[in-house]
């Protein structure tokens, strides 16, 4: 595959990405794939000849390695990296997109769930791979900063649910508040998790 076909194709993933989390799985068409990636709607049966079922399960599984991939950017972003100051940034992403831009967009893997994860299975495995490569960069972090390796994998499990759960509350309401009051609560639990030497 050339650099170009390379370019058309992930530009098509990303495209479904942002439209599933705009308006979900059953509600993004090809066609409108196409158009949002500026492409020909014929390249989409040439790059994807699984159709919309091989789309959706690709642009879950970029979301979760976009996902896994901002876990470096955050802590990049933090003076002193602490677990608190981590799931504070990961908050921080979708204060800051709320606030500026509306509440219309979602996680794309968890409007994948919802809509088609009961009656496809492979968009059920596709996003469980998904949450699995963002919990297992979010639980390396948390290692790296000194959380014992039996807590990581668990607290970033509970990060990421209490981040998913905010998010949705947050739509729904149309306010952050849900996504400040994880921040604050789940803070200090997280700190209090890394080993402190004697």
């Amino acid at each position: 595959m050339t650099a170009t076909e390379r370019g058309a194709r992930e530009r098509m993933v990303f495209s479904a990405a942002q439209l599933i989390r705009r308006d979900g799985v059953a509600a993004t068409g090809m066609r409108e794939v196409a158009a949002h990636a500026g492409a020909p709607r014929g390249s989409l049966q040439h790059y994807f000849p699984g159709g919309k079922e091989q789309l959706v399960n690709e642009a879950v599984g970029w979301a979760g390695r976009y996902a896994g991939n901002r876990v470096d950017r955050f802590l990049a972003a933090l003076s002193e990296p602490t677990p608190g100051g981590l799931f504070a940034e990961m908050v921080r992403q979708w204060t800051d997109e709320y606030e500026s831009e509306g509440y219309a967009g979602g996680c794309p893997v968890a409007a994948a769930t919802v809509d088609w994860a009961e009656t496809t299975a492979s968009t059920r495995e596709a996003a469980a791979a998904a949450f699995a490569t963002w919990t297992d960069a979010v639980a390396g972090a948390l290692a790296d900063m000194g959380v014992p390796a039996e807590r990581s994998a668990p607290l970033a499990t509970l990060m990421i649910s209490s981040l998913e759960g905010a998010i949705l509350v947050a739509r729904t309401e149309r306010d952050v508040r849900a996504l400040r009051t994880v921040a604050a609560e789940l803070g200090p639990l997280l700190d209090a998790a890394v080993r402190r030497d004697p």
